[in-house]
């Protein structure tokens, strides 16, 4: 009989005793600590049980779990006499940041200072300890919820010297998605002040901590050591291309396989890698997503899981932020092609706005992205071949690219319709309500020219055409027809739909006289550079293949041109 599938379960000891559905990953356990490292940083993509291995840490070697060794029975991590002997035999001190996001500094501070406040309550007895001195004492009533920067950088490691001294062994920190806060400050703005607290409270709790075991953190991605592990030397950081525990996040196709079978849906086999699979970690092809795979076999049906866990708001800000070349890239990779680039698996958030191509390896970090191959380069940097990691990513990026145009929805949707219907008049109508209702979802921040700003937009408007119009057109943009490079073409998949060719231009004063003869000289270019070439060469004739020219001076539009 199939086990009980239950859903968001991250606790350890839960899942067991009510002998829920668990894919047995304790081996991580065995090889973590044979490993010897110090610290160990592991990125993973989100959802994909790096708390639920905490918890399981947490229960195998908190002094707290002593003689629950039933919890293991049957594990793979209880077939060595020495790991049984092991178990509930440390102070372990558990923290996840998965929670301590807010739009400002202060708010998540105070969300950290919770969480230490919590941790302290939980161990209250401490205070009452003869192991403690006046000074511990002094310093345990210090945290409070009000209490300066300096006490809460410092709590962790006062804690593991509190909890050292009461147990008189050394303390496991285990500190699950420390990098939460870093994506909020950095998609909010304050990344300066979070670098600085963040830096401060990781080389106290893993640097100069006489009390430190071991160190285990995990994060979706792995933050620059200058950000916040500048002197934090002792740090072994396992990435999505480190071998080392290369299994013990996410299923295998033999874990899901096996899963399938329990649950007498082995004839799901071929559709559930297309919709699931695609995650590569170290030399481990085929590992699967695991919490769309819990989902589907509880639900039974198909459905983009994993896309409504969470928000993709770093990604989404990110590539909506960024220009023509990487919105081409991103179309190219939604349509199912490949896409090569240099990948430093070190992410730089506060240069991410300077360095377009680092959205590539947050992606591919993030699980956005798999590698189908890739070679070390002298640079010591890995060039990939990138494609989009499985069907329900695809359907991540349509719901994220759509999505920009939400607050002029009805306008966008009355846009497409009036374009199949060469309605110029209504296409201006609706291209400019939706410019002013959306155009500052695109705003750089002024951190770009007056004239690359409304080419985002626009090159953000073809991704979504892209998505809503894929059944009917393949959409083609910045890409080399004639003696040039159109800005978009639509190549119709049936007879009876028109061609399109559109070209987009910002209006210069110095050029152009009016707003009409900077869309008369996008159509000129159209003709003067033959981008009707690439479809006449493709058997579509000269009457079917409709031009547009698209003016824009700031968030006023001008489209000339048609049949």
């Amino acid at each position: 009989m199939a086990r009980t599938v239950a859903i968001g379960k991250q606790d350890f000891k839960n899942v067991i005793e009510n002998d829920y559905f668990y894919i047995d990953k304790t081996s991580f356990i065995k090889e973590w600590w044979e490993n010897g490292d110090d610290v160990t940083l592991i990125t993973r993509p989100r959802r994909f049980g790096k708390t639920l291995t905490m918890s399981m840490a947490e229960c195998f070697f908190s002094v707290s779990c002593k003689g629950r060794g039933d919890l293991f029975a049957g594990l793979s991590i209880w077939e060595e006499e020495k790991y049984r002997k092991l178990q509930g035999t440390y102070p372990v001190i558990f923290l996840s940041f998965a929670n301590a996001k807010g739009k400002d500094y202060r708010s998540v501070r105070q969300k950290i200072y919770e969480l230490i406040v919590k941790l302290y309550a939980k161990h209250s007895f401490l205070k009452d300890s003869d192991r403690l001195t006046d000074l511990d004492r002094q310093l345990f009533r210090k945290v409070s919820m009000d209490m300066d920067e300096s006490a809460a950088t410092s709590a962790i490691n006062n804690m593991a010297g509190f909890l050292g001294s009461y147990y008189n062994k050394k303390v496991i920190i285990l500190l699950d998605e420390y990098d939460a806060p870093m994506q909020e400050a950095y998609v909010n703005g304050y990344w300066d002040e979070m670098a600085g607290f963040m830096r401060s409270l990781f080389h106290a709790a893993f640097k100069t901590n006489p009390w430190l075991e071991r160190g285990l953190m995990t994060g979706v991605t792995r933050v620059s050591k200058e950000s916040i592990f500048s002197d934090l030397n002792n740090l072994k950081v396992i990435t999505t291309s480190s071998e080392k525990y290369q299994t013990s996040f996410g299923f295998t196709e033999n874990e899901v396989f096996c899963a399938l079978a329990e649950f007498g849906l082995q004839e799901e086999r071929k559709k559930i890698k297309e919709w699931y699979d695609g995650f590569h970690f170290g030399d481990c092809d085929n590992i699967y997503n695991p919490w769309s795979i819990i989902n589907f076999l509880d639900e039974k049906k198909y459905g983009a899981y994993w896309a409504n866990t969470s928000s993709n708001a770093l990604a989404n800000r990110l590539i909506q932020r960024s220009g023509p070349d990487i919105k081409t890239a991103m179309e190219d990779l939604v349509n199912g092609k490949t896409f090569c680039t240099n990948i430093d698996e070190e992410i730089v958030f506060n240069q991410l706005d300077r360095d377009e191509n680092a959205i590539w390896s947050l992606l591919l970090a993030g699980g956005y992205l798999k590698a189908v191959s890739s070679a070390l380069t002298d640079r010591g940097l890995f060039r990939c071949e990138l494609a989009l990691t499985n069907k329900e990513v695809r359907i991540v990026f349509e719901n994220m690219f759509t999505g920009w145009f939400a607050p002029g929805r009805w306008e966008y949707n009355g846009f497409i319709a009036a374009l199949l219907a060469d309605d110029l008049d209504a296409m201006n109508e609706y291209m400019n309500r939706l410019s002013e209702d959306v155009f500052s979802s695109f705003d750089t921040a002024g951190k770009q020219s007056g004239r690359t700003e409304p080419e985002r937009f626009y090159h953000g408007l073809v991704l979504g055409l892209t998505v809503e119009l894929k059944d009917r057109y393949v959409i083609r943009s910045n890409r080399e027809s004639g003696f040039g490079r159109y800005d978009v073409a639509f190549k119709p998949k049936e007879a009876e739909d028109p061609a399109i060719i559109i070209e987009f231009k910002v209006f210069d004063r110095r050029r152009d006289g009016t707003l009409d003869d900077t869309v008369q000289a996008a159509l000129r270019q159209i003709e003067e550079k033959h981008y009707a070439a690439e479809m006449a060469a493709e058997g579509i004739s000269a009457e079917r293949i409709r031009k547009y020219g698209f003016a824009f001076r700031g968030r006023e539009t001008l489209i000339g041109g048609g049949r």
